[in-house]
């Protein structure tokens, strides 16, 4: 992370917006949050606003904007190509996992689109998700938006806050030490993150022992023909 943002702070203002905004668009829009999540350049980006390179208000507006836009062109790609976009290597790769997302829109609607956002494996396959299973598109607008809208500026506001209170630490006790409490908050951050994988899976699982049993009953309930 710290080599991708020394990289960025090379770039000039209106390339740093770009590279940001595609970052955090592509996840929603083309599957690679897999590779980088959005949020990772969603906090770079307040890094670099905290640094000076960038403006942080209009940092906000690109990330929010990106994350909108990713998602609406997310919901487009499965809308259109429907029940292909299921077939695709990432869906099949991670076919357990998109059960999950399936079964929470079937479960909140479109309240799962929002609650998706501030998941990274739901954020990257949940528009796609919605627009294969025909959601209104104005409803998934609607929580979409608010979703990009917290999401983004509070990312944003996290990498400016962080790169605000390291050049704090560092000025104080100097550079080995700001880079030991940088270590530490993350790994405090990988952790948590472990966890709510490991919460996130526990809770599919659950889903798909109560989805057997619930076949096995209604399988039980079926009138026997003599």
């Amino acid at each position: 992370m710290h080599g991708l943002t020394d990289w960025l702070r090379g770039l000039s203002g209106p390339v740093v917006y770009a590279v940001v905004g595609a970052l955090v668009f592509a996840e929603d829009a083309l599957f690679v949050g897999f590779v980088l999540p959005g949020e990772t350049a969603a906090v770079l980006g307040g890094v670099l606003a905290h640094q000076g390179k960038v403006s942080l208000g209009l940092m906000v507006l690109v990330v929010v904007a990106a994350a909108i836009l990713g998602d609406s062109t997310g919901y487009e790609v499965g809308r259109r190509f429907g029940p292909a976009v299921l077939r695709t290597k990432t869906m099949r790769r991670h076919a357990n996992r998109v059960e999950g997302a399936q079964s929470l829109i079937r479960r909140r609607g479109p309240v799962a689109v929002l609650l998706g956002r501030f998941v990274a494996f739901f954020r990257a396959m949940m528009p796609a998700l919605a627009g294969v299973s025909r959601m209104p598109y104005p409803r998934f607008l609607l929580f979409n938006a608010i979703g990009g809208v917290i999401w983004g500026v509070g990312f944003v506001l996290l990498g400016y806050f962080a790169g605000s209170a390291y050049s704090h630490i560092e000025a104080v006790v100097g550079r080995s030490a700001a880079i030991v409490v940088a270590a530490v908050v993350l790994v405090g951050l990988l952790v948590w993150h472990l966890r709510s994988r490991r919460r996130e899976a526990r809770r599919e699982h659950k889903d798909e022992h109560e989805d057997e049993h619930k076949q096995d009953d209604d399988s039980n309930d079926e009138p026997k023909q003599d």
